[in-house]
């Protein structure tokens, strides 16, 4: 058996990869550390619960002592890293919480991994010379993009909010203990992720819980930023595909190449809760724009390229297919 330590799974996508991962693969037992703070929710992770594979542990990914003790407890012979704090607005009013868990909190986990795999720089110990650090980070290091163009893996990082900042450092602290110490480690960047799961405070689930409860739905700006929408399984397969047949060092960016505005993700939904839940009007009636939020980003898109020909990795998902499942799911969750 290996024995992976995977941070984060309480949260949106950490808790959609770990039941795949469990089903996809017997031969892993998943520690999930986390800390659940108010995007992490154990509800994600109850058809887990029972599963002899799966431990969860409370705590902070920055408490050094407890991530040492996780790894010699359960002798970690790997690392997937979703933990973190990732919401913009959040970022703006309290940057400190996102400096200490992004830049803190992976130089913790990268640097015991570092001094539990290996007896000096570039030497591995013996019995963990295959394992690997999976960095998972975010498409916003990149800045923000005019009209055309794509995000890859070259593109020089200009991160505009303190999340994106926060994320840009963690990234080149990955990068760091490859150049210095030869640490095993990938990284993904990743476009927005939708789908199942997801907290009530994000753009697709606000829209559907206001619509739902015949509230404004608040939209910021003109409505016309636009993001490279990825559904969230899609994500997981593609973390699953890096981390065990990436090249080391490599970053692979995961885009979904369903680019939308704001406006079109709402008047998408909407349509669909038209035709499933009809009023005496459109939901559409209720869309209010409120003032753009400081930093915004005006467009977001990846060049998926580099994981579709080196390791063969392709969305399922259209962003049709992916947002009806979306409604689908939240339609059962509000019903509740």
């Amino acid at each position: 058996m290996n024995n992976i330590l995977v941070t984060g799974c309480a949260g949106f996508i950490g808790s959609n990869f770990v039941p795949y991962f469990l089903d996809k693969y017997e031969n892993y037992n998943i520690i999930n550390l986390d800390l659940l703070t108010y995007a992490g929710d154990l509800e994600n992770l109850k058809e887990c619960e029972s599963n002899p594979r799966y431990k969860f542990i409370k705590g902070d990914i920055c408490n050094r002592e407890l991530v040492e003790f996780i790894f010699n407890e359960y002798d970690i012979q790997g690392v997937i890293h979703f933990a973190a704090e990732s919401h913009v607005d959040n970022s703006i009013k309290t940057p400190g919480i996102f400096i200490e868990t992004n830049v803190n909190g992976t130089y913790t986990l990268v640097d015991v991994a570092k001094n539990y795999w290996m007896d000096a720089p570039f030497k591995y110990k013996e019995a963990y010379k295959e394992c690997r650090f999976h960095h998972i980070s975010t498409d916003e290091v990149y800045g923000t993009l005019g009209e055309t163009g794509l995000f890859r893996e070259d593109t020089p990082y200009a991160p505009n909010s303190p999340y994106s900042a926060s994320k840009a450092s963690s990234d080149m602290i990955m990068r760091a203990y490859n150049e210095t110490y030869g640490l095993n480690m990938v990284i993904t960047n990743c476009s927005n992720n939708y789908g199942p799961k997801q907290h009530d405070e994000k753009l697709i689930p606000t829209i559907i819980r206001k619509a739902l409860a015949g509230e404004s739905i608040p939209i910021y700006g003109d409505g016309k930023n636009i993001r490279d929408w990825l559904y969230v399984l899609d994500h997981c397969k593609g973390i699953d595909i890096v981390y065990h047949t990436g090249k080391t060092a490599n970053t692979y960016n995961i885009g979904g190449r369903n680019e939308r505005t704001n406006l079109q993700i709402v008047d998408t939904i909407c349509s669909i809760l038209d035709e499933k839940i009809p009023n005496t009007t459109s939901y559409k009636e209720l869309i209010t724009f409120v003032e753009d939020r400081a930093g915004h980003d005006r467009r977001y898109a990846i060049d998926a390229t580099k994981l579709e020909t080196e390791l063969n990795w392709l969305a399922d998902e259209n962003f049709e297919s992916g947002i009806l499942k979306t409604v689908e799911w939240y339609l059962e969750k509000y019903k509740e």
